[in-house]
């Protein structure tokens, strides 16, 4: 039976402990907020971007063709996986990692390399000998997402899927945000540049129509990396969101779970003075009574 000094020690633990696991629900509530906003910024954007790029895509598919748009095989996939750097966010980053490994073992037979962003996918992938065309840490550990960091890696998609060509399709694979107790494991198709319509369901209903001050070679050479680069953004975006209020809830949830661990060693500890003190009372007595 533990003594009264180890309850009072462990005791002083879990308080430690639920210290700091407040202090870090808190840190993570303020920088969720600012993720929030990113993501709240970003999401019409990226999505009336998509829905236009897609849609203009059909209309001019027998016009033009751009390499962003050209059809391929199906056997070279490059999945770029966006995971934590951190831990203490709960489910976050093992959601993530299995439906980036679920994915895998459904297309198993399709040859498969990856781009991690974020420690935990790299360090997963990378125990089970996943090729890396190249791997990215630290971009989301501060919270916030640069618009620079994910123009490179688009860039750097662009590049090995054009000019390389040795790559058929594109995947980001990364957490939608949905509310601090909801997030959802996406996976989308980056490249070749997925089209909204096809052209029964442009003919189906009313159809925008679009004048070209420029040629459209040149709008769609600018726009469709844009596309690209805004993709990229929008995913490093709302898995930051995702990741903040995991570790939000995972943070109170863990607060919640040290307080009761207090009461119940308390109330041990309690018992345990208080058996100290009725022992002593009952040696005080017998002592008494033999003298």
């Amino acid at each position: 039976m533990a003594s009264l000094l180890d309850m009072r020690r462990r005791i002083k633990s879990v308080k430690n402990t639920q210290q700091i696991t407040k202090a870090m629900k808190m840190v993570a509530a303020s920088k969720l907020r600012r993720a929030q906003e990113r993501v709240t910024n970003s999401r019409p954007f990226a999505a009336k971007m998509s829905e236009v790029l897609g849609d203009l895509s059909v209309k001019v598919a027998d016009e033009l063709s751009h390499p962003l748009l050209d059809e391929r095989g199906d056997e070279k996939y490059l999945i770029v996986l966006i995971s934590a750097d951190k831990g203490l966010a709960g489910a976050f980053s093992a959601n993530i990692i299995k439906a980036a490994q679920a994915f895998m073992n459904e297309h198993s037979a399709k040859s498969t390399e990856m781009i991690p962003i974020g420690r935990k996918g790299r360090d997963y992938f990378k125990r089970r000998e996943v090729k890396f065309l190249d791997e990215y840490i630290g971009l989301t550990a501060a919270g916030q997402v640069k618009l620079s960091e994910a123009v490179e890696i688009a860039q750097k998609l662009i590049k090995t899927f054009t000019e390389d060509g040795s790559i058929d399709k594109v995947f980001i694979v990364f957490t939608e945000f949905k509310t601090v107790l909801s997030q959802t494991p996406v996976i989308e198709q980056l490249l070749p540049i997925p089209k909204h319509k096809d052209e029964g369901e442009a003919a189906a209903g009313p159809q925008a129509e679009y004048i070209y001050e420029q040629p459209a070679a040149e709008i769609f050479g600018k726009l469709l990396p844009k596309q690209v680069e805004t993709q990229i953004y929008k995913g490093m975006v709302e898995s930051v969101a995702s990741e903040q209020g995991s570790r939000m809830t995972a943070m109170d949830s863990a607060s919640k779970n040290a307080e009761e661990l207090i009461d119940t060693l308390t109330l041990n500890m309690n018992r345990i003075r208080q058996a100290g003190i009725t022992k002593e009372i009952i040696e005080v007595v017998s002592g008494a009574a033999a003298a």
